[in-house]
This record gives structure tokens, C-alpha cells and sequence, in this order.
């Protein structure tokens, strides 16, 4: 995905979170599917598995995401851009749990700094002080 549009969307994801409470209340009924999910560490074909399995986030579909979202895996980046997308589309029924991966100094650590860079050589620095600012 173009620079532009990541910086783009991270701008939204940003301006969603900041009106969104610190604790996030989620409820449930006997007619409704919340699907909770937790460390995805970048591997994208986990995130694949569980919308195959459980479906696509939709008005009819709630997930939690239960943080650590990145590092160790190849694939951070794309499952951020996925999962900020559909928070954006769906707020009602996509929770996002920020997780200790979501950090400066764990991402210098564990690789999602570096897959920043790699992949975005010459807007990286923005694009990962935006990724920062998001969490």
C-alpha cells in the first residue's frame, strides 16, 4: 500500500482512538458471537485462519483483539493496516486492546521497526511516528 494512503489511514485510526474512552465495554447477548483473538506477532496467516473460521468482521460479527499485533512476524504492518481498517468501518463491533508489543522499545527489539523500514525506505520515520502516536 502506498505511503500516502497508510499515513492516511493511521491519521483516522488516530482521530477514532482519541474520542473512544480508555476502557473499552463490550456486551453480549444469547443471539450474538463475540470472537476474541490475542497475539498475532505479525503472522498474517493466523489473522487469515480466524476470519476463515470465524467470518469477517461485520455488524453481525464483534471481534477483540486482544493486542500484539506485531513484532516476530513478517506480516505486523499488513495486519495493522487490516485490523485499523476495520475498526474504522465497523466501530461498533471491532475492539482494539493495545498489548506491550504496541511500544517503541519492544518494536526496536523485536523486529517491527525494522520491517518499517524495510518496507517503507523512504517515508519509514513517518510512517512508524504515526504507528507509535496510534498506540
Amino acid at each position: 500500500l502506498h505511503a500516502r494512503y497508510v499515513l492516511n489511514l493511521l491519521h483516522e485510526t488516530r482521530k477514532h482512538l482519541k474520542q473512544l474512552p480508555n476502557i473499552s465495554h463490550v456486551s453480549t447477548c444469547y443471539s450474538e458471537e463475540v470472537t476474541v483473538c490475542g497475539d498475532l506477532h505479525g503472522q498474517l496467516d493466523d489473522l487469515f485462519l480466524v476470519f476463515y473460521k470465524n467470518g469477517l468482521p461485520s455488524p453481525s460479527k464483534s471481534y477483540v483483539f486482544n493486542g500484539d499485533f506485531v513484532d516476530r512476524g513478517k506480516q505486523s504492518l499488513e495486519i495493522l493496516v487490516i485490523l485499523f481498517t476495520f475498526l474504522l468501518i465497523y466501530p461498533k463491533e471491532v475492539h482494539l486492546n493495545r498489548g506491550n508489543h504496541e511500544d517503541h522499545m519492544v518494536n526496536l527489539r523485536y523486529g517491527f521497526t525494522k520491517e518499517v523500514m524495510q518496507k517503507y525506505k523512504v517515508h519509514g520515520k513517518k510512517i512508524l511516528r504515526m504507528f507509535q502516536n496510534v498506540f
